[in-house]
């Protein structure tokens, strides 16, 4: 009588996880929303929409960006990260998330404990420009201008933290050079004033430049990169023209809200890795100025964390703060 009262009991405590297994919906059951914090168009959206519609085919579900451009991408940040941790909304970031997690203190997140990492996108470097008819050739004429006449080149940014003020600064301390920061709203009127001669030079991501150094209206004289890029192949490195410490890339990447299932962003971390490394998708980053980097969810927390300190560094020794 107690084997047989012991029998059912085990039957029963082996029978609950499989009625709840049973229960519960796989994932993924719905459409899920990739939401970008910039507006159509950026390079932020336009990875967003490669990989989503990819990504989509590959789970059998539709994938929807949706774009919030408020804040600098605070607002979409702060939305992910409270958001369910389901698996139905992720978010798309470039380096900006840890440059403005280094020097803003009223994030309505943290950049490290707020989010999951699920995958890095691809990277690429930053290219230092200048007009077209400006008179420096090489990087070491702007840096030989520049020490002959400290402050009084002016370089633009697309505003105060952002990653190419973040990078022009790491240059300058390399280099031991000072310009003047002149901060615009976005890489477009900054390009119009690099284009007009009111800036002397323009340290811009390849996507937003590349299109005017082809077109000969500004020349490049360097990557930011660690060694040449493929990105821009004939262009020397400004580590390898002897700034050592200068280096940076830009990087795009996918996070989810905290606690969302390991399982998920394994799987997730597994599809997008396919996607990026595939010859179509390789093609298609390199017309975008990058280069796709496969990355385990660990590596790319781990990047995260060591960029959010490294800018905080930085940003003390050149005093950039936010607007």
């Amino acid at each position: 009588m107690r084997s047989t009262a012991l029998r059912a009991a085990l039957f029963a405590a082996c029978a609950v996880p499989l009625v709840a297994s049973a229960q519960a919906p796989a994932w993924p059951a719905r459409p899920i929303t990739l939401v970008v914090g910039n507006a159509p168009g950026g390079s932020n959206d336009t990875f967003a929409r490669a990989i989503g519609k990819k990504l989509g085919d590959a789970l059998g579900q539709s994938v929807v960006v949706d774009n919030k451009p408020a804040a600098g991408g605070v607002v979409a940040n702060a939305f992910v990260s409270k958001a369910s941790p389901d698996g139905y909304n992720l978010l798309v970031v470039s380096s900006t998330f840890t440059t403005g997690a280094a020097i803003r203190t009223n994030l309505q997140y943290d950049a490290i404990k707020g989010f999951k990492p699920v995958a890095m996108l691809g990277k690429g470097p930053l290219l230092v420009t200048v007009p077209a008819d400006s008179p420096f050739k090489t990087i070491g004429d702007l840096v030989a201008a520049a020490k002959a006449n400290p402050g009084k080149l002016n370089y633009g940014t697309s505003g105060a933290g952002s990653i190419n003020h973040f990078a022009t600064e790491l240059f300058a301390g390399a280099a031991g050079i000072k310009m003047t920061h002149v901060p615009y709203k976005g890489m477009g009127p900054a390009t119009t004033d690099l284009l007009g001669g009111q800036i002397q030079a323009l340290v811009a991501s390849a996507p937003s430049i590349i299109g005017q150094v082809k077109g000969g209206r500004v020349r490049a004289l360097a990557v930011t990169s660690a060694q040449r890029s493929p990105v821009a192949p004939d262009l020397p490195s400004l580590e390898q023209s002897g700034y050592k410490g200068s280096a940076t890339e830009l990087w795009w990447g996918v996070l989810a809200p905290p606690g969302t299932p390991q399982p998920i962003v394994d799987r997730l971390n597994a599809e997008i890795n396919k996607i990026i490394l595939s010859p179509e998708m390789k093609e298609f980053f390199l017309k975008e100025g990058a280069e796709p980097v496969a990355m385990k969810p660990a590596e790319f927390e781990a990047l995260i964390a060591a960029e959010i300190e490294r800018w905080k560094q930085v940003a003390k020794a050149a005093d950039i703060k936010p607007e």
